[in-house]
């Protein structure tokens, strides 16, 4: 069940950071200087106590057409917020007063309404070149933009960033960012990204942290490109030259059967181990100078080397616990809290739009709804439908979550034929992998729990519909509430 949630908009490696990466793509529009569209009105609130309606276009807000919904946002903020709209090909005008800084109540389209800045990286490791033909157009965006880092988290590498760009962000406090940043080399840099500016963007994460800005960064391991040697310089350099960072994701690189880069390989246990040793070290070192530990590996490199996870102490906040980090003893120690009676705590996903209630635009980070398919039959087992990573953890604590839901229960593990190599995080299952899984199930189901962050919106990266598999399958939060709940419903 544990799957990737939002992050990483370079697209870098498909594990759980990519998981959101894709599902990012598949939800926000990717407008190009277009007006945005009302999507929903909210019930009672100030825009649908002056008439707006679904599927008005906004021409201007106060004046002004914002160039993306944080702009917009601010303009709505006012007391006094004058909307030029068009509805069946008229425009017209209105003026809504409401208390300063409340909601106006709409959802828009789209969260970029001008050109989303594009990726100008070749990077080797991308997975939108190991993407198969034929999915969606949005997937195959590769973004570069900051605003896309704030809004939703995704990670970008800095090499399209300019000084109008910092001083929007520091004049709008436009943080947490996150920042893609493999290698401190500049020759290691520039060879990874395919882009000689590698070599020299990282003087914008310098600029952003002096400035404080908070900024957390990943770095995308490599074996025998960034790894070794070059991962040690690196952790050494961040804690000299960018020890402001709020934390540093270290993930290992994913490769998909239609990879062609034939240098490239994924990471053994023996490599793991090796990382993961050089890691630790350095946390030791960042926490006795800087008081923090800095450097988190990723779930998988955990599985990989077949080691368990840290205690939830050496995840300090969960930062980026939505990128694979920390995932795991999240879920472990969420169910050690609720079988002990105690109230049970999650991390939380980060980024400045979850909680907007005006609801900026789908495909941000709030709250994923709960789908359901089919009808749920009145015998058989409640079956957990998860990636390979997830199955590995449920072998000890199915008993538990049994006991817990008062009910039987049993895992599927989907194996990702769809995107091959050693893609086997949950939130990348596609539905034609689960339908096959579930066609092959010849056990007595009740019903089957797949994790909603497969499912943004009710539909697979592959574009089918959660409710097009003929069988009784609810899309529930990655976590034990949200297990327990589709299990005892």
């Amino acid at each position: 069940m544990v799957g990737g949630a939002q992050s990483s908009a370079d697209r870098e490696r498909p594990g759980q950071a990519q998981a959101g990466a894709l599902a990012a793509g598949a939800l926000y529009a990717l407008a190009v200087m277009s007006n945005p569209t009302i999507l929903e009105v909210v019930p009672g609130s100030p825009a649908a106590v002056a008439g707006l309606r679904p599927g008005d276009e906004l021409l201007s807000v106060n004046g002004v057409l914002p160039s993306d919904v944080i702009e917009y946002q601010q303009l709505v903020d006012e007391a006094a917020v004058a909307l030029e709209i068009r509805r069946d090909g008229a425009a017209s005008a209105l003026e809504i007063r409401k208390p300063a800084g409340a909601p106006l109540g709409l959802r828009l389209n789209a969260s970029i309404f001008d050109r989303v800045q594009t990726c100008d990286n070749h990077c080797e490791f991308c997975f939108i070149y190991q993407l198969p033909p034929g999915m969606r157009t949005t997937l195959y965006l590769k973004d570069d933009d900051y605003r896309l880092s704030f809004l939703y988290g995704n990670f970008t590498t800095l090499t399209r960033f300019t000084e109008l760009d910092l001083a929007r962000v520091v004049e709008e406090k436009l943080g947490p960012l996150y920042v893609s940043i493999h290698a401190t080399d500049p020759v290691v840099r520039a060879e990874m990204l395919r882009n000689p500016r590698g070599a020299t963007s990282l003087r914008w994460l310098r600029e952003l942290l002096t400035r404080d800005v908070e900024v957390h960064g990943q770095i995308v391991l490599c074996p025998d490109v960034n790894s070794g040697e070059v991962l040690e310089r690196t952790l050494a350099e961040i804690i000299v030259t960018y020890p402001q960072l709020a934390s540093v994701g270290i993930v290992p690189l994913g490769l998909s059967k239609y990879g062609r880069e034939t240098t490239l390989r994924v990471h053994q246990p023996a490599d793991a181990r090796a990382d993961l040793e050089i890691i630790h070290s350095w946390q030791e070192v960042a926490a006795r100078q800087l008081g923090k530990r800095l450097f988190f590996a990723s779930d998988e490199l955990y599985l990989v080397a077949g080691e368990s996870v840290p205690p939830a102490a050496d995840y300090e906040q969960f930062d980026q616990h939505e990128n694979g980090i920390g995932m795991i003893r999240a879920f472990l120690d969420e169910l050690d809290a609720v079988e002990q009676g105690r109230r049970a705590s999650f991390p939380q996903m980060t980024g400045a739009w979850n909680e907007v209630p005006a609801a900026p635009a789908e495909g941000y980070r709030e709250p994923r709804s709960e789908y359901a398919s089919g009808d749920s039959g009145e015998q058989g087992a409640v079956v957990i439908i998860t990636g390979e990573y997830g199955a590995s953890m449920f072998t000890d604590v199915l008993p538990r979550l049994e006991s817990l839901a008062g009910t039987n229960l049993r895992v599927l593990p989907v194996r990702n034929d769809f995107f091959g190599g050693n893609v086997a995080v949950s939130g990348l299952l596609v539905g034609a992998d689960v339908a096959a899984a579930i066609r092959a199930d010849e056990q007595p189901v009740r019903k089957y729990l797949l994790p909603n962050t497969a499912v943004p919106g009710g539909r697979f990266l592959d574009d089918v519909d959660i409710a097009d598999i003929d069988a009784p399958i609810d899309a529930v939060p990655p976590t034990v509430a949200g297990l327990l709940s589709g299990a005892m419903s």
